[in-house]
């Protein structure tokens, strides 16, 4: 009866531990959030570090979503060619597939990929330099790590993001083409002249401000579980998960509020 009772009363500790610990880590990005607002200014940002990041996380990365955004635009066409098929309904094809890469589709798939290429790296390398003193030691320099690290890091995340979400955007709209003109003789004319009436700048608009959104959220979560690292080596591989994990989920909620607001 005893071990019974015992067992019934760790879950509920659990799910408190768990709701603790999550409120914990919202806190702590939040005041992530205002650390870097505060420091953001542009006379203060290390130049030479930001455009290295700029480079490292945005052209490195060019390739690897550019070809996820070429074949993911291509995949929508082949899950909706039986149904194009079976009811005819070829002039359709263009405005469906520019219409959810542009709202949903491009910004949400080019966030997961990119967090879990950019934002991972992000916080092993800030977590190595947690566990390893680094950070201890550009303070006893009277180096600011927030300014010279992460303000930098956070700021190249969300512009990279957007630029490359509307890169993505286009991409995929080329791979849709593509594969429409093989899988259904849909010419790049019908395809485009199908759209293009219907279609709104707020539509474009909807998936830029998502990236954006995204990319607060992948840089205020790869930063913050960064820079508090602890336990060594194994350490840095938690934070890495945590991190992936949490800004997943970050780009889910946002994303959903989002289509909720902006709608």
């Amino acid at each position: 009866m005893s071990n019974g009772t015992s067992a019934s009363l760790a879950i509920p500790e659990r799910m408190g531990a768990a709701l603790l610990d999550i409120a914990g880590q919202a806190g702590g990005i939040a005041i992530m959030a205002g650390q870097i607002l505060r420091r953001a200014m542009p006379w203060k940002i290390d130049r030479y570090e930001f455009f290295r990041n700029m480079y490292r996380m945005g052209v490195k990365s060019l390739p690897i979503l550019a070809a996820t955004a070429f074949f993911v635009g291509a995949i929508m066409v082949i899950q909706a060619a039986p149904l194009v098929i079976r009811y005819n309904a070829r002039s359709f094809v263009g405005w469906s597939a520019i219409y959810t890469t542009f709202r949903e589709i491009g910004p949400l798939l080019m966030a997961l990929m990119f967090n879990g290429r950019v934002g991972a790296n992000n916080t092993a390398e800030l977590g190595t330099m947690a566990v390893t003193e680094q950070l201890d030691a550009l303070r006893a320099l009277a180096i600011d790590p927030i300014t010279y690290l992460v303000v930098p890091r956070a700021i190249s995340i969300v512009i990279i993001l957007t630029c490359l979400c509307v890169i993505g955007d286009f991409l995929a709209i080329v791979g849709a083409m593509g594969m429409a003109s093989f899988m259904l003789d849909v010419d790049w004319k019908l395809f485009l002249n199908s759209a293009l009436p219907k279609l709104e700048m707020w539509d474009f608009a909807v998936g830029v401000i998502k990236a954006f959104l995204f990319g607060i959220m992948i840089a205020l979560n790869s930063c913050y579980f960064g820079l508090s690292t602890d336990g060594g080596a194994p350490g840095v591989g938690r934070a890495v998960n945590r991190s992936v994990v949490a800004a997943a989920s970050g780009v889910f909620i946002a994303d959903y509020l989002s289509t909720f607001i902006l709608n």
